[in-house]
């Protein structure tokens, strides 16, 4: 079984703000994503403000560079996406054998993932099963997604906390069950929940006045936990990342609540 030495780990040409956060013995890793950072540059004045500061193959998806003093190209291919908005859990391997299985995994939806948001109102009940039917359109690369059509989409859902006032907001947990695009941000939406900084599915007035007094524009929408085993030579192996919620979050609250 082969293992990655300290310097790959070393040599890993991290973005602005992006941490490690765990790693496994097969290569398997977690980064830490912060908003407003591309999970991939889509091309090469992209890569400042990407994931990995490195170039990207689009065909082969993954990221190639190089350390100091070896020939031999270093490669981390990327396992799966946030929308540049989204802060939190991003995963990768240095494998392109396990990168194959482990995208097959997210494909069958056999990954759990763990969102945590900011919203405008509350759901009632406090824990719920959301299920909607997506039309998902792209075109010249943007992606707008609706609930007038006929693309399954599921998620749980638990209030995590209430902050009463004006407006009413509260931090809820956001477990999808499917994966598909905007999933998360078009549910809130329907329901009248919208996300905290939602510029395309939000509530642009309640967006504005939130920036205005609290100084925060972001997506408050974040990728808090991924976990999932899998089987490589022989074994099962069980992984999961963790990132902690931004301090963001807490401060945009309480800013607004003064």
């Amino acid at each position: 079984m082969n293992r990655l030495g300290a310097s790959y780990w070393e040599g890993l040409p991290l973005g602005l703000g992006v941490e490690l956060l765990t790693k496994d013995v097969n290569g398997v890793f977690a980064l830490g994503k912060p908003d407003g950072v591309l999970s991939h540059p889509n091309n090469p004045r992209d890569e400042p403000r990407s994931l990995l500061a490195a170039p990207y193959q689009l065909e082969g998806e993954y990221f190639e560079w190089r350390l100091d003093g070896e020939t031999a190209a270093q490669r981390a291919y990327l396992l799966n996406r946030l929308d540049s908005g989204t802060s939190g859990v991003l995963l990768a391997t240095s494998s392109e054998p396990l990168a194959q299985t482990l995208r097959l995994q997210f494909k069958q939806q056999k990954v759990r993932k763990l969102y945590q948001a900011l919203i405008f109102g509350a759901p009632t009940p406090p824990v719920q099963v959301w299920r909607d039917r997506l039309a998902i359109q792209k075109r010249d690369g943007v992606v707008r997604t609706e609930t007038a059509g006929n693309v399954p989409a599921e998620s749980q859902v638990r209030v995590l906390k209430i902050y009463p006032g004006t407006p009413s907001l509260a931090l809820i947990q956001l477990e999808p069950k499917t994966g598909r695009s905007h999933q998360l941000r078009v549910q809130c939406s329907t329901r009248h929940l919208p996300i905290v900084g939602d510029a395309t599915y939000g509530n642009f007035r309640a967006n504005r006045e939130f920036a205005r007094s609290t100084g925060l524009k972001r997506l408050f929408l974040h990728s808090s936990e991924t976990q999932f085993s899998y089987l490589w030579q022989g074994r099962t192996w069980s992984f999961k990342a963790r990132a902690e919620l931004p301090a963001a979050f807490e401060e945009g609250v309480r800013v607004v609540r003064r």
